[in-house]
């Protein structure tokens, strides 16, 4: 039995057999070689462990490697991660401007690049108020062109964009469409002689040119002065001047005797000829109802300022 015993603690183990696992064997085979011969020598008491705890093994070189591997590639994905741009980058590196957007008594905080079309400006404020791009009249020192952009026409933060415009819902909530009213206008219009030849508008303007008018000039088109347009005659020959209150959405008519406030969106067209012998000045009527009796003429209208007054009233999205 010693002699079994003892040879068998001579063991040649394979190379590919783990350490650890040579290490655990040879100290579980010593113990139990101690015990059996304890027994033999007639101990009284023998203590055997429940637990056998070998040295911890070191892990091996390729191990150690792959962790540090592995625990470097998260730190990468890491660091990758944290780099992400949100998509406002290329936005937060141009240069902007904060407006106030005011429509339909409404103010809105509007931040925008400064390079930005009119175009785009009506898209912003589209998103803004629901008005589409179409319906809307974008002011800031008249009618604000939609191709050039803000640093062009001189916009700068804290400007206030008035917007005058209706909803598709509002203009389909009109009992009379203004777009028929005007077709109806023009179509009558065409079946008469020329306007400044009628009788009505003869003896207004055989009276001769006002002396304090503004002058005219034939073949341009400029934007609505900053002050009131005035020196005209109404119908009855009396003086009369236009002020567009852009902030108000109101058209003021003032003569001698009073100051008439017209809501814009009451003007169902603005109709405009030529002063034969005087084509630098235009007679103008604007159409407050359905019919002739309602139409308010005003003559000698420099001849320049026609086409930005008819867009201020009405609008390029209208029909005429």
């Amino acid at each position: 039995m010693d002699e079994h015993m003892s040879s068998s603690l001579d063991f040649h183990f394979p190379y590919d057999i783990h350490p650890a696992s040579c290490i655990l064997f040879v100290t579980t085979y010593n113990r139990l070689y101690t015990i059996i011969m304890a027994t033999q020598d007639g101990s009284e008491e023998v203590i055997m462990e429940t637990e056998v705890n070998p040295k911890e093994v070191e892990p091996l070189g390729d191990e150690v490697e792959r962790e540090t591997t592995s625990n470097t590639e998260a730190g990468n994905a890491t660091t990758q991660d944290s780099s992400i741009s949100n998509g406002d980058d290329a936005d937060d590196k141009q240069e902007t401007v904060d407006l106030k957007i005011i429509w339909n008594k409404n103010k809105y905080d509007l931040k925008i690049p400064v390079d930005s079309t009119g175009a785009k400006l009506k898209e912003r404020i589209h998103s803004l108020t629901g008005l589409p791009p179409a319906m809307q009249k974008v002011m800031y020192k008249g009618l604000l062109s939609e191709d050039k952009t803000l640093r062009e026409i001189k916009i700068t933060s804290g400007a206030k964009i008035m917007v005058v415009g209706s909803t598709i819902n509002d203009v389909l909530a009109v009992n009379t469409p203004k777009e028929v009213i005007q077709q109806e206008v023009k179509a009558e219009e065409n079946k008469k002689e020329p306007l400044c030849r009628q009788k009505q508008h003869r003896k207004v303007l055989d009276k001769g040119k006002p002396e304090d008018i503004m002058p005219g000039i034939k073949g341009t088109k400029e934007r609505l002065p900053t002050v009131p347009l005035s020196g005209m005659f109404n119908k009855s020959g009396g003086k009369v001047r236009l002020t567009f209150k852009l902030e108000q959405d109101q058209l003021w008519i003032g003569t001698k005797e009073r100051t008439e406030k017209v809501p814009m969106g009451s003007i169902k067209n603005v109709l405009s000829e030529p002063i034969e012998g005087h084509e630098d000045y235009h007679m103008m009527a604007f159409q407050l109802g359905p019919t002739e009796a309602s139409q308010y003429w005003v003559y000698w209208v420099p001849a320049q300022f026609v086409d930005a007054i008819k867009d201020t009233v009405l609008g390029k999205w209208q029909y005429f």
